[in-house]
Order: structure tokens, then C-alpha cells, then sequence
């Protein structure tokens, strides 16, 4: 199986200076907790991630008034992606192999055109392989050991 063949595609993407309130209504209106940031929307070049956590942990919780901010402010900026003619193990392998939860899918020219979840291993891959992506993806390392 490949990755095109579970990818969500067309994803709900931000910009770097997409304000948070308008963020935090797009993980409403798309029913989901991170967004794809990607340079402009032109070329939709992943240049990071945001999450409804990166707004609690790195505004909110550190008393910063999230209506003044922007995605680029608070999300994080290493993004792992994978391609749509991957085949699921090595989706798999790339959210373990980097503890990360989602991954944006980019086609051939680098542009954001879908995500894969750990709701869509769970929906397609097999129950081994389901259980080991999120035993991999949660392990604690030497930082996130005190986040929890």
C-alpha cells in the first residue's frame, strides 16, 4: 500500500505569518490538531509545523497573548515529510524513526499535498503495525522526558 492511497489530501495549510486565531479556527473548521506551514500559497513548501499544543505549551502557558502572534512564531520548523509513492512500512518507519505523529506528504515539486496520521496507520495498517508506530512515536527521549 502506498501513502497516496491513505494520505488526507489537500490539507488546510498556513503561512508563516498566519495569525493564531485564525490557525486555531482552521484546526476547528478541519477537525484536526496540526497544520501544515508552508512558505507561501503558492508554492506550498512545508516550512513547518503548528499544533493546537504548540499554542497551549509555547503561548498560552508562557503568558503570551496568542491573538498577537503568528504560526511562524510558535511553530516548530524541522519537518520530516515523505511522498506519496512511499509505501506505508516506510511512512511508518519515518514517524518513528522521528517520533512525530503526523508527516505533510510532498509531491514531486515539494508542495504540500496531503498528511498522513497516526489515525490513518490505524485505519489501513494491520494491528501489529499499528501498536508499534505508536509505541515508537511515544517513547520518551532525554526532552520530552520532563513534558509529559
Amino acid at each position: 500500500m502506498e501513502v497516496r492511497e491513505i494520505m488526507t489530501e489537500n490539507p488546510a495549510c498556513c503561512t508563516l505569518n498566519t495569525n493564531l486565531q485564525q490557525v486555531a479556527k482552521m484546526f476547528v473548521d478541519f477537525d484536526c490538531g496540526c497544520i501544515p506551514v508552508v512558505d507561501n500559497q503558492k508554492s506550498m513548501t512545508p516550512v513547518g509545523m503548528i499544533t493546537d499544543r504548540d499554542i497551549c505549551c509555547r503561548v498560552v502557558a508562557e503568558g503570551r497573548n496568542p491573538l498577537e502572534m503568528t504560526a511562524g512564531e510558535c511553530m516548530s520548523a524541522s519537518v520530516v515529510a515523505v511522498t506519496p509513492e512511499m509505501s506505508l512500512e516506510q511512512c511508518c518507519a519515518i514517524m518513528e524513526d522521528n517520533q512525530v505523529r503526523r508527516v505533510p506528504v510532498v509531491d514531486a515539486r515539494g508542495r504540500c499535498c496531503g498528511m498522513v496520521a497516526q489515525a490513518d496507520i490505524a485505519l489501513y495498517a494491520s494491528n501489529n503495525k499499528t501498536a508499534e508506530v505508536v509505541k515508537e512515536v511515544s517513547k520518551q527521549t532525554a526532552t520530552s522526558s520532563t513534558m509529559a
